[in-house]
């Protein structure tokens, strides 16, 4: 499970004292972090499976922040980013944030300020990890419906009463509020509008 990793702060920087200055103030906070030269060194341990946010160095010889952000993405990462910037590079840090990127932060910068960034990509992590779980575990509930239960789910879901969906589908009252039954303790919703709500959200979602 996700959520048995310790979350970790990846730094990639082709500056070793960075990397050590960052690491160390990860440490002073009790965080977990891992360090690598550069972007290739990054790509060749990552864990997708693994909670965290990465700190990168914009510029970086042979692959650029911009261009690891860009590989990660392809690769269907969500792993929030905090871009370490130089004073000339904030228009290409912009174009990164609107690329997913959760912020910037200029050299020289405070460490309180990077410690804040940090604990805010953190948190958006757990969280879109956390929705992602929820998201799967629905799926798999809906998957686990009959066919006839879905029928009879989709006209719950119109609002047509026992009656009506009996009507509808040809069957007895009795075996509609058996399938409502199943319908509703499959799908863990504890009401209509909680199993309203779940459909919604799996047909937002493609589901």
């Amino acid at each position: 499970m996700e959520g048995e990793r310790e979350p970790t702060v990846f730094i990639v920087d082709d500056d070793p004292g960075v990397l050590d200055a960052i690491q160390l103030l990860m440490r002073s906070v009790g965080l977990l972090s891992r360090t690598f030269p550069s972007a290739t060194a990054f790509l060749a341990a990552y864990e997708p499976e693994v909670p965290g946010c990465l700190v990168l160095d914009l510029r970086m010889p042979w692959m650029s922040g911009t261009e690891l952000q860009g590989r990660l993405l392809e690769m269907g990462s969500r792993l929030p980013i905090i871009f370490v910037t130089a004073h000339g590079d904030i228009p290409t840090a912009v174009e990164a944030v609107k690329a997913g990127a959760v912020d910037f932060i200029q050299k020289p910068f405070s460490d309180q300020k990077l410690l804040d960034k940090v604990h805010q990509a953190l948190a958006l992590d757990a969280r879109g990890r956390e929705e992602r779980v929820r998201r799967e575990q629905e799926r798999a509930r809906l998957a686990s419906l009959t066919p006839r239960e879905r029928e009879v789910m989709a006209l719950v879901v119109e609002g047509r009463h026992n009656k009506a969906i009996a009507q509808e589908l040809g069957i007895s009252l009795r075996t509609v509020e058996s399938h409502r039954g199943r319908v509703m303790a499959k799908m863990e919703a504890a009401s209509v509008p909680a199993l309203v709500q779940a459909v919604m959200r799996l047909e937002a979602e493609g589901g």
